[in-house]
């Protein structure tokens, strides 16, 4: 479980405890040296001989999520404000991992919520979505765990995630569908029971430019 000040607000999966980063990076270098072998090439190769650790530095990058703690991404970066509108960020690039094949997947974020006394720094939306990316994912789970986490901290009248996917997995393999992309939304309070803040939501999601 992930939490803000003691204080649940969502679910997380967490590696399992490996020890040391340093550790951790070993483990993976072996692993990535079997797996060079199992399909038939020479780890020890010039080309190969480093790519271990490269493959270990970049699960460190990719995965860094697991390692972020909530309290510290916020930094008591949430202020009292009377503001009531609907507060909008949009086009966050994010970059994930599918669990199912450790395929890249990768889009945009957009997410927007009615304050109830209470609004967060401007950065704090696009590191969240980050934490989240940077693990290994199911664009729906993502989706929620964006809102519950916001949700959690901010307690707003409303909140709206949607991200736009596009997914390696069924692009370079399998279907092989270059042009699909993968939508998934979620609506909360007031974003959810107003249909005019929604329609204006997806309007401002959807839209180009």
């Amino acid at each position: 479980m992930v939490e803000y000040k003691g204080v649940t607000v969502s679910e997380a999966v967490n590696f399992e405890d490996n020890g040391s980063i340093s550790l951790r990076n070993q483990k993976i270098e072996k692993l990535v040296r079997e797996l060079l072998t199992a399909v038939g090439e020479d780890p020890n190769r010039a080309g190969l001989a480093r790519t271990p650790e490269r493959v270990a530095r970049m699960v460190d990058e990719l995965l860094s999520g697991y390692d972020t703690d909530l309290d510290e991404l916020v930094n008591d970066a949430i202020f009292d404000s009377d503001y009531d509108e609907t507060v909008l960020v949009r086009d966050i690039t994010f970059y994930s991992l599918c669990e199912h094949h450790l395929l890249p997947f990768f889009g945009r974020a957009t997410v927007a919520y009615v304050p109830d006394g209470k609004i967060i720094g401007l950065s704090k939306i696009p590191r969240i979505v980050e934490m989240y990316a940077r693990r290994l994912q199911l664009q729906e789970r993502m989706t929620e765990q964006i809102a519950d986490t916001l949700e959690g901290v901010l307690k707003p009248k409303g909140i709206a995630v949607l991200l736009d996917g596009n997914h390696m997995c069924s692009i370079m393999r399998g279907v092989k569908q270059t042009q699909s992309r993968m939508e998934t939304s979620v609506f909360r309070g007031v974003l959810k029971d107003d249909e005019k803040l929604r329609r204006e939501f997806l309007d401002a999601a959807r839209s180009v430019g």
